[in-house]
């Protein structure tokens, strides 16, 4: 439950437990604390409406440790939201009657038989707020860089790419859908919707643009801007694929159509042509870097579904009960953009660490 290397952060806690957070340690002395600013970025995460779950937290960042008047002192810092909103009883039949999908099986085996599941326990998405509150503190190491991210797609329904939609967000259904093209909205709202009156759920996609990345930030191999990206949305609850740049569509190119020639200048080289890549062997290009997150249907329906239970090894009907998803991308833009602001900013640091 730990990501990065100069700039790291733990995340820790259980969905109905007492509380959630994230330690992160490496954030440089000297840099400002914006309270306002963080809970600005938890507001953009935060369940509720009709497209989310119905759990209602007020995601309350308290900075424990490392903050002193305003700024980072150098050391690790802690900080904590605590959970108020949890009920645990819509939980009573596990981990007798495991969910499909879940990952209740898995971590009681794991954990021989001592995990906490209510509500995915350690596993859950609850804990992604320690992730989104930790990236909008650090977010001023990102200097010029820009991130944006939307909604892309929801089942069928595509959105159009985020450099061809209107800066933020035109009307309250793109800001409840987390989508920036007014075109599909009114569209992806009846497709949840219809799926949610089938008690089901339905997949979704989160697109990401990353521009003004100087170049030359990331490592080679492993530790590459794109793998660390990768490994970093993949952990994301639900994530099931990610691709940049031309993604799967290269399969199906030559060299010549997906090579972008150099251009610019000798002192400014920049890439040409259709989407160039934002980064080649690990290395950002200076071009924008795309990247898309698939999510897969949220795994906790009300539909009856057949399962094991383990209690007589029987298959029997079980109903999800509880406040869920139908849907995951809307909630999930938020810590796309967040999996990305730590990521480049552990890469960042790490560049100035190796000058």
């Amino acid at each position: 439950m730990r990501l990065g290397e100069s700039l790291t952060m733990t995340l820790f806690g259980e969905s109905h437990g007492q509380l959630v957070g994230a330690l992160l340690e490496g954030v440089p002395s000297g840099l400002q604390i914006d309270e306002k600013r963080i809970s600005q970025r938890m507001m953009t995460r935060r369940p509720g409406g009709h497209f989310a779950s119905k759990r209602n937290e007020d995601d309350t960042v308290e900075l424990l440790t490392g903050v002193h008047e305003g700024f980072a002192t150098g050391q690790p810092i802690l900080l904590q939201i605590r959970n108020k909103d949890s009920r645990s009883s819509d939980y009573s039949f596990i981990p007798n009657h495991p969910r499909p999908g879940h990952q209740d099986l898995l971590m009681q085996i794991r954990s021989g038989g001592f995990a906490d599941l209510r509500g995915g326990g350690s596993s859950s998405a609850r804990l992604t707020a320690g992730i989104v509150a930790a990236a909008a503190l650090v977010e001023p190491l990102l200097g010029d860089v820009k991130i944006e991210a939307h909604v892309g797609a929801i089942g069928p329904i595509e959105a159009a790419p985020i450099d061809a939609c209107p800066d933020g967000w035109e009307n309250e259904l793109c800001e409840q859908l987390r989508c920036r093209d007014p075109n599909v909205v009114e569209e992806m709202k009846e497709h949840v919707t219809a799926i949610r009156k089938q008690k089901n759920s339905t997949g979704s996609r989160v697109d990401v643009l990353i521009s003004n990345l100087p170049q030359g930030i990331g490592e080679p191999w492993f530790d590459g801007l794109e793998p660390a990206l990768g490994r970093a949305y993949l952990s994301i609850p639900a994530c099931r694929g990610v691709a940049f740049g031309k993604g799967f569509e290269a399969v199906e190119m030559t060299g010549l159509e997906h090579n972008s020639p150099w251009g610019g200048s000798k002192q400014q080289p920049l890439q040409e042509g259709d989407r160039p890549d934002g980064s080649i062997a690990g290395l950002s290009s200076g071009s924008d870097l795309n990247a898309k997150i698939a999510l897969k249907p949220p795994s906790s329906i009300a539909h009856e579904q057949t399962t094991l239970d383990l209690a007589d090894g029987q298959k029997k009907p079980l109903v999800v009960k509880g406040r869920h998803d139908p849907v995951l991308g809307p909630r999930a833009v938020s810590v796309a953009r967040a999996m990305t602001t730590l990521v480049l900013c552990d890469l960042i640091l790490r560049k100035r660490d190796a000058l």
